[in-house]
């Protein structure tokens, strides 16, 4: 089975056996391609002067004595005498450019996506000219060479001069459509234009004329014409005129108006045609933008990283437990009057789903009320009724196997759903209860919210979510925001920040622990929202997808700021503690980012291990549509992340509920420990990065203390008291003021200030007391006989 594994491995194991040349291979053979096709250009220019007095010198090749006069002497001789005479004449000319060409794509490492296209209009040109000179000039079979001249005499034998011109004439033509796109309407279009800008600057001349000659008429003394001038008079001329023409035939006018707008609109559509053109033709020269050239050479995690827990072999059926467990279902339903029509089992890596199809006229919630007594019959924990499934004319009993199998991360990633799939943000949970992986797409979901007690399963939940995007996307594709209170969890994603992470300019760490420096985070995120939609306008796409595809299509230009735009997935791994010390200042951010972030590729997944009321707020909620839920304490805990319970009948150890604001699906999470972890994160953090993590927009904070500088002599006549008591008492907060010296509410707030601007304490943190700068009485005294000496 192992081996079977492996073959549906990334595709990083097939390409060992790919024919690739190294860089510095691909350098030395481009130079020596650039450096030959020089060489012909300069003996196919000189053989037209040399060919006669080296046609002799052909046969002596290898007689070092002689000597030939083409520049490039006996080898230009021969090289130049096998493709301008034996060859295609004058149209040899077109290998050198090719062969230069294809050099300089090797030597500079360009994509050849737009090299086989001119290789290939190369070989018809070569064709095309060899056989037109042939026929033109047929007196002079240098020009055309010899396959010219014998390929123009065949097509004569057969079809004649007329024939043969007819046919060079269909390849011309074909040329001009296929390769510089020429149409009938466009050269019609072309003199049309050019007709009618020659007819607009004749009649404006003869207009200033007029206007001239009229002056000349009403004085012989010398002329000034100014600007002035000309626009007051050539307009009225026009509109006489106009009014001449058209005078009580109000229906022309408008005729006349609905034309103009019919030709603007036509000359707006005709401009995106032609920046269409421009993009299609850069596509086909250079082809299209590939955002991960930079890191080019990236591997993705080999599938061998991961172990494999649990039995290889998948679920091991026990037959005895599955008919002790339907009997007693059965006993136990029909000590209560209920009869049974059908009976069927499905298992799962840790539950085993029986579904039942109770006898006509049976009441369904008599059944679901009997949860606590089938329980109690089978002496198993968890025990949950799906009264009925949705989709299926039955009820479904949940009741947890004796011995649960242990779903392991490699099993879920090497899995055909998962490889194949091509979804933009695929995360694979784990199995379901039919033991098939299950995969979903995180940009679609939008955002997602996951809660659970301790130790049943949340940060395993993050790490799957963050290794299956590992597994499937490249360093430019998406970013991660990792925000971790307990400094704990996250940290082993440390090595992969220039490849994966996102953090502020300023930040020394990628991963934000620092309640201070999240507030700043979500509100730079905010930022990055905004100028993403301003990137969006500008660019006529409705989401990250299509703007992406405009881009890598070449239709955006990167002058007018337009660039390729990762995803970005923030991750906060305990938000009760965010919300418990920044309240407010966290929830109105994320509140933002959850309703208007999906269209522009920034996603939330939120976790905590409280998911009470005043945690989860009616707000979060509501731009939360997918959930997660692992074994929860009670109902109510349930019923605040799911809006069901369901949650509290968990048996933990990875067993989770997940819905998408439809269904609820009990999964077993897939396994993937802290040692696997390391690997992938080494794996990825040895091979080349960028240099640099990827950076947010900087957010300046917006401080609630003061900045105003205090002069000495405007300070509070109790200032160094209250500076003595905040320094013993190592708290800044204008409430002990008030306590200890008595003092109203706006005079303590007003000596914090200064005692800010003294730098004594710090700035403003919300609800947390300031913090006290100076340690002891010492340093005060000092810092305070300073300020006064100066």
């Amino acid at each position: 089975m192992a081996k079977k594994r492996r073959k549906s491995t990334p595709k990083t194991t097939k390409k060992g056996f790919s024919f690739k040349l190294s860089k510095q291979n691909k350098i030395i053979l481009g130079s020596l391609l650039m450096l030959f096709s020089i060489a012909l250009f300069f003996s196919f220019i000189s053989f037209y002067f040399t060919w006669e007095n080296d046609q002799s010198l052909l046969s002596q090749f290898t007689d070092r004595n002689e000597e030939a006069q083409n520049l490039l002497n006996k080898f230009g001789a021969s090289v130049s005498h096998f493709f301008m005479y034996q060859g295609f004449g004058l149209a040899s000319l077109i290998f050198p450019f090719l062969l230069f060409y294809t050099g300089l794509y090797m030597f500079l490492s360009i994509t050849k996506k737009g090299l086989l296209r001119k290789w290939i209009w190369g070989l018809i040109f070569v064709i095309w000219i060899s056989i037109s000179l042939g026929f033109f000039a047929n007196e002079k079979p240098l020009l055309g060479g010899l396959i010219g001249y014998e390929m123009n005499d065949f097509l004569q034998d057969y079809a004649g001069k007329i024939g043969v011109f007819l046919l060079l004439l269909f390849g011309f033509v074909s040329i001009l459509v296929r390769l510089f796109h020429f149409t009938p309407d466009g050269i019609f279009n072309y003199f049309t234009s050019k007709k009618k800008s020659i007819a607009d600057e004749f009649k404006d001349t003869s207009t200033v004329a007029d206007s001239t000659i009229e002056f000349k008429k009403e004085d012989n003394s010398p002329i000034i014409l100014d600007s002035y001038t000309h626009k007051k008079d050539i307009p009225l001329l026009v509109k006489e005129e106009v009014k001449s023409d058209f005078e009580g035939n109000l229906s022309n006018e408008e005729t006349v108006e609905e034309e103009i707008l019919a030709m603007e609109v036509e000359k707006i559509i005709e401009e995106k045609e032609e920046k269409d053109n421009i993009a299609d033709k850069l596509v086909d020269d250079f082809g299209e933008f590939d955002p991960t050239l930079e890191l080019g050479h990236y591997k993705f995690p080999s599938i061998d990283l991961l172990g494999q827990h649990g039995a290889s072999g998948g679920i091991t059926i026990n037959q005895q437990e599955l008919e002790e467990n339907k009997n007693k279902i059965v006993e136990t339903l029909r000590n209560y009057k209920i009869g049974i029509a059908q009976i069927k089992a499905t298992i799962g890596p840790t539950v085993t789903l029986y579904e039942i199809v109770p006898e006509a006229g049976v009441r369904i919630s008599k059944i679901k009320n009997l949860e606590d007594d089938i329980a109690l019959s089978l002496a198993a924990l968890g025990i949950r009724i799906i009264a009925p499934i949705p989709g299926k004319g039955t009820i479904g009993i949940e009741v947890p196997n004796k011995n649960a199998s242990v779903v392991s991360m490699r099993s879920v990633i090497a899995s055909s759903k998962f490889q194949k799939t091509e979804m933009e943000l695929p995360i694979a949970f784990g199995k379901t209860i039919s033991n098939e992986t299950f995969v979903v797409d995180l940009a679609k979901m939008p955002h997602m919210l996951m809660a659970g007690a301790t130790g049943q399963g949340k940060s395993v939940g993050l790490n799957a979510v963050i290794t299956s995007l590992l597994y499937k996307k490249h360093p430019a594709e998406v970013k991660f925001v990792l925000v971790d209170p307990k400094k704990v969890e996250l940290t082993l994603y440390n090595k992969i920040e220039r490849h994966f992470l996102a953090k502020l300019p300023d930040s020394d760490e990628a991963i934000i622990t620092d309640n201070t420096k999240v507030i700043n985070t979500l509100n730079s995120l905010c930022i990055e929202m905004d100028n993403r939609y301003e990137l969006l306008k500008l660019a006529m796409a409705r989401n990250i997808k299509e703007y992406n595809t405009k881009f890598k299509a070449r239709k955006l230009n990167p002058n007018d700021g337009h660039k390729f735009l990762p995803y970005i997935v923030l991750i906060i791994d305990e938000f009760a503690d965010l919300i418990m010390t920044a309240g407010k200042e966290v929830e109105t951010p994320i509140a933002r980012l959850a309703q208007l972030a999906r269209a522009i590729g920034i996603h939330l997944i939120i976790a905590t291990q409280r998911p009470s009321v005043n945690v989860i707020t009616g707000i979060i909620k509501a731009n939360f549509p997918a959930r997660i839920a692992f074994r929860v304490t009670s109902k109510i805990d349930s019923r605040t992340i799911l809006d069901s319970q369901g949650a509290d009948q968990l048996i933990g150890r990875g067993d989770m509920l997940f819905t998408q604001g439809n269904d609820v699906t009990r999964l077993q999470c897939a396994f993937v420990d802290t040692p696997e972890v390391e690997k992938i994160t080494e794996y990825i953090g040895s091979q080349r990065a960028y240099p640099h993590a990827h950076e947010l927009p900087e957010y300046v904070g917006e401080d609630s203390g003061t900045s105003i500088d205090y002069e000495i002599s405007e300070r509070d006549s109790m200032f160094r008291e209250a500076a003595e008591v905040i320094v013993i008492a190592q708290q800044g907060s204008a409430s002990l003021l008030q306590r200890k010296l008595k003092l109203g509410y706006n005079r303590a707030g007003r000596i914090i200030d200064q005692l800010e601007a003294a730098g004594i304490v710090g700035p403003f943190e919300g609800s947390k007391a300031r913090q006290v700068l100076v340690t002891d009485m010492m340093a005060l005294d000092q810092l305070l006989n300073n300020e006064s000496n100066q």
